[in-house]
């Protein structure tokens, strides 16, 4: 790297420095290198540029000679493959350091290496880098997409599966190959679906090795993967000054911290395959990656009770075994297969990124769900759940899929699965669903006359007077003829007394409004002093002219619910209480389960079936109250 004004604070001292051509002599001296009539000088000349090029002020000063251009004539004109493995390496490490823009690029350029991805395998070097050249074309500018997507054919793309380590890393190749199929008709698309699902397999395969492969406690290189997990988690004392005894207690209550079973000798428990090795790599790579959450998520944990802790090293374990069966790593793909996720399609190391999200909503989701250790496996079942549920919705970005994981938290979940089991049970049907919109108006008739009847009956209330003391009772009741609501004084022995007895009387007809809790006269007289529980029971009817009020307190939730709904009725309002909707609810299922019911061939009585007499003794039934000595 040459040393300039912007790097020269970056040299440290004891560095050794190489004295060497400036980077404008060396420009000009291999500009007109490679423009020789001597092959050997011109081939030479691309080489040494193909290193140079790399160094940022060399790129400027070559490229301010449009050194870049003359690569590209030497492209087009050239047939020899030595000097274009060179040339085409040259112009790659030039056009990366992004001085120059990839649209200004000639037809002739982008047909050449089009030709050297679409011809047979020759020489790998070329093919690579002619491959590295296309990423950066294809995602450079939508035109420059339609220019290759023209001159490239799918199915050679689809023939470089066959050296499927070399798609390994290469991201931009695959986002280059779902753009293209995503653009093409239904057809295309369809057919096209399974060669990414095959990409998507074959490239996610390469894990396997690790997953099948247990962790060796013998090996320097893990244990020392493991211990640095545990100091990256906690800020320990030097190790150096303690005694062996001392140090060993230490580390084995820090892995234990750390959420490993098997404390002193931590690596037993990444001995089962799979995961294997593979959820030591996991982890490290989130502790590396994202140091300040993998901190958090141990530290956070730590600090409650041991069994509402969620077992970092444990819940690794499984959420990585978790995430390759649903990646279907170690499978072999189907021949027929066509499920793949296009996330995969933009994203370099998808288990591991997959992991980092997926472990701190295994944290979020064991805080919702208030969980303590023996409740891991259904937390785990639930994360699987929102996992699957997040990837099916096909998310296109890391990002995008965590945004709509963690929107999917335990609440969601819980409704889901409601909602599917009644739409298993046949509950949620359209067909059921017009069922039961055509009962529910006679359904609503029945409790309206069912409130009606509760009515007429009549409930006895207690007044409570403006000092909070608890005074008379007093009964209220609705005239058979449902004209007239009838109310007066009682004394707590009477039970049901007659209509006759209430001597005061308020025509139905007269009654304005009905109004519930603060809204009531006798609340706002006593406001501030009622708690919610009196609210919650207080209603009141409006009547007259003058707006005079009948207050009511109801002894219970359910009169409360009986009485407001009764009273709509009658002033020819809609009902609205919970108590009848949830009744509304228990008639329409009895309804529709009766409706439902497989009655052919089945012979209904007339009259209820008679009730068999009681058994002569109970000695079959064992007694509960007698204890056992």
């Amino acid at each position: 790297m040459y040393i300039t004004e912007s790097n020269r604070l970056d040299i440290k001292n004891g560095c050794i420095l190489r004295l060497t051509k400036a980077p404008g002599r060396c420009a000009e001296d291999l500009f007109k290198g490679i423009q020789s009539a001597d092959a050997g000088v011109r081939c030479d000349s691309l080489k040494e540029l193909a290193t140079v090029s790399t160094d940022v002020t060399f790129a400027q000063e070559f490229i301010s000679r449009d050194g870049h251009l003359l690569l590209v004539k030497i492209v087009e004109d050239s047939n020899d493959n030595v000097i274009m493995t060179h040339t085409l390496t040259a112009f790659m490490e030039l056009m990366d350091h992004g001085i120059v823009s990839w649209e200004n690029l000639s037809s002739v350029f982008i047909k050449k290496i089009a030709g050297f991805v679409n011809a047979k395998p020759t020489d790998a070097s070329i093919q690579q880098v002619s491959l590295d050249i296309l990423e950066n074309m294809v995602l450079s500018s939508n035109s420059l997409f339609l220019a290759v997507k023209h001159e490239v054919t799918m199915e050679r793309l689809i023939a470089h599966l066959q050296d499927m380590f070399a798609f390994l890393n290469k991201k931009n190749l695959r986002q280059y190959i779902y753009k293209n199929i995503i653009h093409s008709s239904g057809s295309v698309q369809d057919e096209m679906a399974h060669y990414l699902y095959v990409l998507q397999s074959v490239t996610l395969n390469h894990l396997e090795p690790r997953m099948r492969m247990p962790l060796d406690c013998y090996n320097p290189e893990q244990r020392e993967i493991l211990h640095n997990l545990r100091q990256a988690a906690f800020e320990t004392e030097s190790e150096n000054s303690l005694s062996h005894e001392r140090r060993r207690s230490l580390c084995a209550k820090e892995f234990k911290k750390l959420g490993f079973s098997n404390n002193s000798n931590p690596g037993q428990d990444l001995v089962r395959t799979p995961p294997g090795l593979l959820a030591l790599d996991t982890m490290n790579y989130f502790a590396t990656r994202y140091p300040d959450a993998y901190s958090r998520f141990v530290l956070e944990n730590s600090s409650r009770e041991d069994k509402h802790e969620c077992p970092f090293a444990r819940s690794s374990i499984q959420l990585t075994l978790i995430l390759c069966e649903i990646l279907r790593i170690g499978e072999p793909p189907s021949e027929t297969g066509s499920d793949y996720h296009p996330i995969f399609f933009s994203q370099d190391r998808l288990l591991e990124e997959l992991f980092c999200g997926c472990i701190q909503l295994l944290n979020k989701t064991w805080k919702e769900m208030r969980a303590t250790q023996e409740d891991f496996d259904k937390v785990m079942q639930v994360v699987r759940e929102q996992i699957t549920r997040t990837l099916s919705s096909k998310p296109t970005s890391l990002e995008l899929f965590k945004n709509k994981v963690n929107a999917l938290n335990y609440s969601e979940i819980l409704k889901l699965r409601q909602t599917e089991r009644l739409h298993q049970e046949e509950t949620l049907a359209p067909p059921v669903l017009e069922l039961k919109e055509r009962l529910k108006p006679e359904l609503l008739e029945l409790i309206r006359q069912q409130r009606l009847n509760r009515l007429c009956q009549g409930t006895k209330f207690r007044k409570i007077s403006s000092r909070r003391r608890q005074d008379k009772l007093w009964y209220c009741r609705l005239s058979p003829n449902h004209k007239m609501l009838h109310y007066g004084d009682v004394e707590e022995d009477v039970e049901n007394p007659p209509i006759e007895a209430l001597q005061e009387k308020i025509p139905v007809a007269d009654i304005k409004s009905l109004l519930t809790g603060k809204d009531c006269p006798h609340m706002k007289e006593n406001k501030g002093k009622q708690n919610k529980e009196v609210l919650d029971l207080a209603f009141s009817i409006t009547y007259d002219v003058e707006e005079y009020s009948l207050n009511f307190i109801a002894p219970s939730r359910t009169d409360f619910c009986l009485w407001t709904d009764g009273l709509s009725v009658l002033l020819g309002r809609e009902m609205s209480s919970e108590s009848m909707r949830s009744e509304l609810e228990i008639l329409l299922s009895m309804e529709i389960k009766l409706r439902l019911l497989d009655l052919e061939n089945v012979t209904i009585p007339d009259s209820a079936p008679v009730i068999p007499k009681p058994p002569s003794n109970y000695n079959f039934c064992y007694d509960f109250s007698q204890t056992e000595q």
